[in-house]
C-alpha cells in the first residue's frame, strides 16, 4: 500500500474483498496502459483489439494522452485526424504512434465537498452529480468520495464501484454537510481509489470552494500525487464573492497539470449543464500515445504541449495533462552488514 493510502487508512476504506481483486485487474490493465507515465522500453505493439473492445495495445513505455480539443468559441472539435495533432516533450516534436477518437468507459470518482458552508448548496450539487452520471458512457464505474473534515466512501465496503444510478444516489445523500474541509485528504483518497479501477481512462470530479483547513496534505503534494497519475481531474468552484475559504487558484492548479477543466458556474442552477458538459467532454476527447525520444531514466518531470491545426479550423486549443515523471533507474542496495561480501 502506498504512503498515500496509510495515512488515510483510519479514515476511509479501499472496498475490502472486492477490491483487492479489483486491484488485481488493474495492475494487468496498467501493464498496457498507463496514460502519463512512462514505463521501461518496449516495442510499441499495433495489435488487434483483444475481447474488450475498449482497451489500447500500447507499449509500457508509451506515454499515452487523453486530449479535448476546443475552437475559438470554446466548442469541441470532433473530425481531426491524427496528422492533424503535433506533441512535444520539453520542447521536442515526438512522433505519434497511437490515435483513437472513440467513447470508452471511463473509472470516475465524483469528489463532494460536505463541509458546512455547502449545505445550502447541497441538493443542486446531488442533481448535478445525477446528470454527470446520465450523460456518460453505460459502462462508465463510479464512486463517490464525501468529505469535511473527515473523508470517506459513499458505496459499501464491498462495492468499489457502481454503474447503477440508484446506488450513486444513496452514496451521494447519504451524508449530512457539517464541519471543516479536508480538500486535499479526500484527492489524496480519490487518486488511489482510481488505481483500483479497471477502465483505461481515469477521471475525477471535485465539487467545491477550493479551500481547505483540515489536511494532512498540502497542495503541491496533490499536485505531485496527480503528475504521477493518469487522473484528469475536471474541478467545479461553487462559493460566494464573501466565502472566505474560496480558492479557486487551487482548482484550476489541480485542472491544468491534468489536462482537465475548470468550471466556475454563475449560479448554482448552472452546476447542472456544467456536470452535463464535463460528460460530454470526456466522451469525445482523442487518444494519442507516443514512445519519448528521450530515453534517460532520471526521474526528472517533462512538460508535455499539444498542438492541433487543421484546415478550415481556424485556432484550436488543446486540453491534455501538462506532463509526467519519467521512470528513475533503481538504485543498487548496498550490502548488508556481514554478508559474504563483506567478510575476509
Amino acid at each position: 500500500m502506498s504512503p498515500a493510502a496509510k495515512s488515510l487508512s483510519t479514515a476511509v476504506h479501499t472496498g475490502g474483498a472486492c477490491a483487492t481483486t479489483c486491484h488485481c485487474l488493474a495492475a494487468l490493465v496498467l501493464l498496457l496502459a498507463l496514460p502519463g507515465v512512462a514505463r521501461p522500453q518496449a516495442a510499441l505493439a499495433s495489435m488487434p483489439r483483444t475481447a474488450d473492445p475498449y482497451k489500447i495495445s500500447v507499449s509500457v513505455s508509451s506515454v499515452v494522452l487523453r486530449a479535448t480539443v476546443e475552437n475559438h468559441k470554446g466548442s469541441l472539435v470532433s473530425g481531426l485526424g491524427k496528422d492533424d495533432f503535433q506533441v512535444y516533450e520539453d520542447g521536442a516534436l515526438q512522433q505519434i504512434e497511437y490515435y483513437s477518437h472513440e467513447d470508452i468507459p471511463v473509472t470516475v470518482g465524483l469528489v463532494l465537498d460536505n463541509s458546512g458552508s455547502m449545505g445550502p448548496k447541497r441538493d443542486v450539487v446531488i442533481a448535478a452529480a445525477m446528470a454527470f452520471a446520465r450523460s456518460s458512457n453505460p459502462q462508465d464505474q463510479m464512486f463517490v468520495v464525501n468529505f469535511n473534515e473527515h473523508v470517506s466512501f459513499g458505496l459499501p465496503a464491498d462495492m468499489p464501484f457502481t454503474d447503477q444510478p440508484a446506488q450513486l444516489q444513496i452514496a451521494l445523500s447519504k451524508f449530512k454537510t457539517k464541519g471543516e474541509t479536508a480538500l486535499y485528504d479526500a484527492l489524496a483518497a480519490a487518486i488511489e481509489h482510481l488505481k483500483v479501477g479497471n477502465r483505461d481512462k481515469k477521471v475525477l470530479i471535485v465539487v467545491s470552494d477550493g479551500g481547505d483547513n483540515a489536511s494532512k496534505y498540502k497542495l503541491s503534494q496533490i499536485l505531485a500525487m496527480a503528475g504521477q497519475s493518469d487522473a484528469i481531474i475536471y474541478t467545479i468552484g461553487i462559493y460566494t464573492d464573501e466565502d472566505p475559504d474560496q480558492n479557486p487558484t487551487a482548482l484550476r492548479a489541480l485542472s491544468k497539470a491534468t489536462g482537465g477543466e475548470a468550471f466556475f458556474p454563475q449560479s448554482i442552477p448552472d452546476v447542472v449543464p456544467v456536470c452535463e458538459q464535463i460528460a460530454h467532454d470526456i466522451r469525445n476527447q482523442y487518444t494519442l500515445a507516443y514512445t519519448p525520444a528521450n530515453r534517460n531514466s532520471n526521474g526528472a518531470y517533462r512538460a508535455i504541449q499539444v498542438k492541433a491545426t487543421a484546415p478550415g479550423h481556424g485556432r484550436m486549443t488543446v486540453l491534455t495533462r501538462a506532463g509526467y515523471y519519467a521512470p528513475a533507474k533503481p538504485q543498487a542496495l548496498a550490502p548488508l552488514a556481514g554478508s559474504q561480501s563483506d567478510r575476509p
